[in-house]
């Protein structure tokens, strides 16, 4: 008798990488794709009339509500549906917040060497996946694990375009503070201008502010 199969949602809003996870599952005699749907939102939705088992769903998403957001929503409903996030952002603190949320698994698509299906046999297993293959990228001549954490709360603000007096009041700190954390990651990466400094760390997707992420809600502030 056949092994009774673990019964798949994925969400992804491009259509590429929804059908590689689409390709993905249907190439395993372990899983069965119930659903592939383009929007987070729906997938809250779908979870709430289907019996859900393990849903792949990436983060940033175009429109409505983003996937992490979306993952905190169906974990809360349904703490039995496991998931994994899949993100080809090395933004590090959302790494934390899924394990905040209890979600199983932040894969990510560009850095990890571990293949998906391997990642959803641990979480159906029992595991959690939460390894951080990231802290090896390199920011100019800095490495990512070289910046803390404040001077990466500063570039995420940098990389949405707010001036010095907007990201001291965004994170509770003097202008003087903000200026000097820029002239550390200056010096750290060796980058001319915090101009080239974002440029970079956007085209590298090194740290995604929550401005981009929410870019998709609505009712995001």
């Amino acid at each position: 008798m056949d092994e009774r199969k673990v019964k798949v949602l994925v969400v992804d809003d491009h259509l590429i990488t929804r059908q590689y996870f689409e390709a993905t599952i249907r190439s395993s005699v372990r899983y069965e794709l119930l659903a592939s749907l383009p929007l987070a939102q729906e997938a809250v939705e779908y979870c709430r009339s289907h019996a859900v088992e393990l849903v792949v769903m990436d983060v940033l998403m175009q429109h409505g509500v983003d996937g992490l957001t979306a993952a905190g929503i169906i974990k809360k409903e349904h703490p039995e549906t496991k998931i994994v996030l899949a993100t080809s952002t090395a933004e590090a603190k959302w790494l934390k917040e899924a394990q905040d949320l209890g979600i199983e698994a932040l894969w990510y698509k560009n850095y990890g060497e571990s293949p998906l299906l391997e990642v959803m046999d641990r979480v159906m297993a029992g595991d959690t996946f939460y390894l951080d293959e990231t802290e090896n990228l390199t920011l100019g001549n800095a490495k990512k694990a070289d910046l803390t954490e404040r001077e990466l709360d500063v570039l995420r603000e940098l990389v949405a375009c707010y001036t010095t007096e907007q990201i001291a009041d965004r994170l509770s700190v003097s202008v003087n503070t903000v200026k000097m954390h820029i002239r550390h990651l200056l010096e750290k990466t060796g980058f001319s201008d915090r101009l080239e400094l974002a440029i970079h760390a956007s085209k590298n997707n090194l740290v995604v502010s929550d401005r981009e992420r929410q870019a998709g809600d609505p009712n995001a502030q």
